[in-house]
């Protein structure tokens, strides 16, 4: 008998997994409240970079994949898996959509289910929040009526080597008997799978990760702010640092960061620890400030390339490359480029932006979508570069553009092109 798996969040999480499992013998209920979303998905039409639109066809003509926005739909799974998002409300976690997907599984939850949260949050989630909500109800006892675990999603959009299916998973159960059914699931959908003794350790090594980034890119976005003060190339001293084979790990300096890991997840864990031990994370919170003060540095850099060009930023003609937070994707969640654009029509610029892989423009007025051609180079007053999209003719920009302010060293520097 072929197992009904329920994934609750069809984003960027949630619809690699829905797609994974449909490959590997599931029948798979795809559930999301958007229902455009969910209707351009019933189309076979892919909004994440991916999963290519032919792979979501291959398994909607199969019949293992429904796409739904009924709740009903869920009814009747074997295993569901929880992907929904975690925003942050003023620097308070918000567990709503948790909450709710925990409402929605607990009405139609059965003795002998798995549940399976997914979505990033502070360590005691799972058992904390999303276990009481499963009991209330359904008066079904976690642990003894129905199993529940947690496994972090480790999701690079965009990265061809370490996909859905190679990038090793964690799992962990609330006791040996769901740590059984967890790990027996993803077992079938990825390569490898490493197991956590508990999902508090689970959910606290997921926020770690993405800490331990937010800390480092923080370090080198400061060092960047520094080292022209200093006249020091930081893309050179990165370069020969990179040189030691042991205990330095390569980090660069960019605009800002973007996504969900970034921006919010370290900060689940500060609030967690703030609230549980009244001590505050200082290292996260600093790494947060250091992060979000890029963009307005980025528009104080190029602010001052154009006055060196006798060109004031009121009235300029600023091509910005890039909308996405990362290179190769279509994922505009938090990405800097969006508060870089706002300053600059703030300021008076006309602000134009190329982005081959970003299909919704953004909710910015003044700001206009173009593609990335020679005249749109020429006309520009400043080319900025946001996101190194591969798809980017960088030659081309180097030979056209009158003043280049590359934030991601894509391009030689030259007397016209500076580098963050």
């Amino acid at each position: 008998m072929t197992s009904k798996v329920a994934v609750i969040g069809q984003g960027y999480v949630g619809l690699p997994l829905a797609v994974a499992a449909a490959e590997n013998g599931f029948h798979v209920v795809g559930y999301d409240i958007d229902e455009r979303r969910v209707k351009k998905l019933a189309a076979g039409e892919s909004y994440v970079g991916d999963i290519p639109s032919a792979r979501l066809r291959s398994i909607l003509d199969r019949g293992t994949y429904r796409p739904s926005i009924d709740p009903d739909d869920v009814e009747g799974f074997d295993i569901a898996v929880v992907t929904v998002p975690t925003p942050l409300h003023e620097g308070v976690p918000d567990l709503s959509f948790i909450e709710a997907a925990g409402e929605l599984l607990a009405s139609r939850l059965r003795p002998g289910a798995t549940v399976i949260l997914e979505s990033t949050s502070y360590p005691g989630t799972t058992e904390e929040v999303l276990a009481p909500l499963l009991h209330k109800g359904s008066l079904l006892e976690p642990g003894t009526d129905f199993h529940l675990g947690y496994s972090p999603e480790r999701i690079d959009p965009g990265n061809t080597r370490w996909t859905f299916e190679t990038t090793p998973k964690v799992v962990s159960g609330i006791d040996d008997r769901s740590l059984e059914r967890v790990r027996a699931f993803y077992e079938r959908i990825v390569d490898e799978v490493v197991v956590a003794p508990s999902p508090r350790v689970a959910e606290l090594a997921k926020v770690l990760e993405n800490t331990f980034r937010h800390v480092n890119i923080a370090l080198v976005n400061e060092l960047a702010t520094h080292a022209e003060g200093i006249g020091v190339d930081v893309w050179e001293a990165l370069d020969i640092a990179s040189t030691k084979p042991f205990g330095f790990m390569r980090f660069t300096p960019g605009p800002g960061v973007g996504g969900h890991c970034l921006p919010v997840d370290p900060l689940y864990l500060s609030w967690k620890v703030e609230r549980t031990l009244s001590k505050r994370f200082r290292l996260v919170e600093l790494a947060d400030e250091l992060n979000n003060q890029m963009p307005e540095y980025v528009v104080r850099r190029l602010t001052r390339g154009l006055d060196r060009r006798r060109q004031t930023v009121t009235g300029a003609r600023i091509l910005m490359l890039g909308l996405a937070y990362k290179a190769n994707t279509g994922d505009v969640r938090e990405s800097p480029a969006l508060p870089i654009a706002r300053m600059f029509i703030e300021a008076g610029a006309t602000v134009r932006v190329a982005d081959p892989h970003v299909t919704e423009s953004p909710d910015i007025p003044g700001l206009t979508r173009v593609d990335l051609t020679a005249e749109e180079l020429r006309q520009a007053h400043a080319v900025l570069v946001v996101t190194d999209h591969d798809a980017f003719d960088y030659g081309l920009v180097a030979a056209e553009a009158r003043y280049v302010f590359d934030c991601r060293h894509r391009i030689a520097p030259a007397a016209h092109i500076e580098s963050l």
